[in-house]
């Protein structure tokens, strides 16, 4: 969390300005509060308003230091015009954590076509828009770190889970690419793949399932390590992603699932 220096704390993450979409709760939220705790300056947005703030707030009142904003990533013109204002409030961004995402369930005779398109426009062009957007502030950082979150259903297959598997899949072949092509420029980019976390993002999954019994029977038997994640397990790879621990690291998929993806 920090370096110790005599006489003096060094966090982690000081001077760093984090961008994180899909902040208001769950593992966004927890990722958001934990880079602040190590110094970055937090520049927080939700589709929902009231819970981005309400984050912020949380995180200002313990000490960080943020900002949170309304944002709708399945909005292109709101992703457009917020990373305009980025650009015109702020020199650089070391810290982009595109969290937001959607999860339809449903098979190829389940699914429609408004699932198909929406579960792209949020789990891969917000992605593409916002990494396009922020481009210039990445480069202007000299060091920057972009995590998109997939989900270990971008390493593996989710049964009757069509339009969320084909979109992380996407999600993690883009984050692959982006990362070649500017590893040279000492831009990062890395895609966080977590497992069961038992968050209400689940629920479509849920009912897919039958029930939540069913999901739980499920997470016993198929975990290996049979549990769900806490979100603070996940923020723990969120900072390690931001942070110069992963220095060396571009183009990965980062699995923190339990062992269900082996």
């Amino acid at each position: 969390m920090s370096t110790i220096i005599p006489g003096k704390i060094v966090l982690l993450l000081q001077k760093k300005i984090a961008f994180i979409t899909g902040g208001g709760s769950g593992i966004g939220q927890a990722g958001a509060k934990l880079l602040a705790k190590n110094g970055a300056y937090i520049i927080l947005t939700d589709k929902n308003k009231s819970m981005a703030m309400q984050t912020s707030q949380e995180i200002n009142n313990n000490g960080g230091s943020s900002e949170s904003h309304a944002l709708d990533v399945s909005d292109n013109v709101q992703i457009d015009e917020f990373t305009l204002h980025l650009k015109k409030n702020f020199r650089k961004i070391d810290i982009v954590h595109s969290h937001a995402g959607v999860q339809i369930e449903g098979s190829l005779g389940q699914v429609n076509l408004l699932g198909i398109d929406l579960s792209w426009k949020i789990n891969v062009a917000s992605h593409f828009l916002i990494a396009k957007g922020l481009l210039p502030l990445m480069q202007s950082s000299g060091k920057a770190s972009f995590i998109i979150t997939a989900s270990n259903s971008g390493v593996f297959l989710d049964k009757e889970m069509l339009a969320y598997t084909t979109t992380k899949h996407a999600a993690v072949a883009m984050t692959k690419q982006m990362a070649l092509d500017y590893a040279t420029q000492n831009i990062r980019f890395n895609v966080l793949c977590p497992g069961w976390v038992d968050t209400k993002f689940n629920d479509p999954f849920t009912r897919q399932m039958g029930g939540r019994k069913a999901l739980l029977k499920y997470v016993q038997e198929s975990i290996p390590m049979g549990r769900f994640a806490t979100v603070e397990e996940i923020a723990e790879a969120i900072l390690f992603l931001a942070s110069d621990k992963s220095s060396f690291m571009t183009g990965q998929a980062f699995v923190v699932d339990g062992g269900e993806s082996l």
